[in-house]
């Protein structure tokens, strides 16, 4: 076994063998946020994931180093299918531990978490499977929430904090059953129109191997302080590659963790504000028009939860509304 703190990179693999055939990659990024990373890392667990095994699928962790990194014993408990990567990386933005991930990724398709504050509930891995089972050419995403019951920018403004969140989690009895975030949580801000029409990222994005390399991976000229907004790019630029097939788990979920991150933290709005027009500002120097979200042919796929039935509710209600708006009815 790889010494961690020599080489900077250790593999979790216990004797397993890293030939395998491994049909998902997932590539979890870290940085300074260890107690919500183990969570994350948690709700990728085989036994946490269900109707997968170990065999299915990989997890590799990057992190990025700080002074507050991922303890060596929560490291040793993870099984075989679970990798380590510690990087030195001295610029702001995760697209460089990102782009790493994707190149020493096994998986023939590779998923892509560009935060690793967010829990994920326990069918992603399965139907990730199966969305890449539908076609070769499937761009597989899941819709993003934030633990609470509004957006956390707002929540912060009224004492939402770790501990408030702590208590929220407890109250579900998280991990037992985990569609039960659905209960203490919202949509996230890049899905705030519900299922039915358009989101401007997915934090949860896997697809194959071979799409990855024809995009590019992630795109180093978003360099403003997070990676701005690099992963709305990516996204977009993803759904609407030509010939792709956009399978969307809309019975999943992946859940936003409060840890004072870029523009969920405790930053005052005004600065807030400014730093969001500031990067919006740098995607259209880059790409030379203003950000519009992709429109995709959506296939849904999967299961849906009791727990999940009032954001299918309120995704179908605001759907009709937006239809009957546009017939001017």
């Amino acid at each position: 076994m790889l010494n961690q703190i020599q080489q900077g990179i250790r593999r979790l693999i216990d004797g397993g063998d890293a030939s395998r055939d491994v049909i998902v990659s997932f590539v979890v990024i870290v940085y300074d946020m260890p107690a919500q990373a183990e969570n994350t890392i948690r709700s990728l667990l085989p036994g946490y994931q269900r109707d997968v095994s170990a065999d299915d699928y990989e997890v590799l962790i990057i992190e990025n180093e700080s002074s507050n990194t991922l303890s060596r014993a929560f490291l040793d408990s993870l099984p075989r299918n679970f990798s380590y990567h510690l990087r030195q990386e001295t610029r702001p933005t995760p697209i460089y531990a990102i782009n790493y991930g994707i190149d020493i990724a096994a998986g023939a398709n590779i998923c892509v978490m560009i935060d690793g504050a967010r829990l994920l509930t326990p069918g992603i891995v399965k139907n990730i499977l199966r969305g890449h089972r539908l076609s070769p050419r499937a761009v597989v995403t899941a819709p993003g929430y934030h633990l609470g019951h509004e957006l956390q920018q707002k929540a912060v403004g009224s004492g939402y904090d770790v501990a408030h969140e702590k208590s929220l989690m407890s109250s579900i009895s998280w991990p037992d059953d985990g569609y039960r975030l659905f209960e203490i949580s919202c949509f996230s801000g890049s899905c705030a129109a519900g299922f039915y029409l358009p989101h401007g990222e997915s934090n949860c994005i896997s697809m194959p191997r071979e799409l990855w390399q024809a995009l590019g991976g992630y795109d180093a000229r978003f360099d403003m302080r997070g990676g701005g907004v690099v992963n709305l790019d990516l996204y977009k630029r993803a759904c609407e590659y030509p010939g792709i097939t956009h399978v969307f788990l809309h019975g999943e979920g992946t859940f936003h963790q409060f840890h004072g991150g870029v523009t969920t933290g405790g930053e005052a709005a005004e600065a807030r504000q400014a730093f969001i027009t500031a990067i919006m500002e740098q995607y259209q120097s880059i790409r030379g028009r203003k950000f519009e979200l992709p429109v995709t042919e959506t296939v849904y796929l999967g299961e849906i939860s009791e727990y999940a039935l009032r954001f299918v509710q309120f995704s179908s209600t605001n759907k009709l509304e937006r239809m009957k708006n546009a017939a001017g009815t």
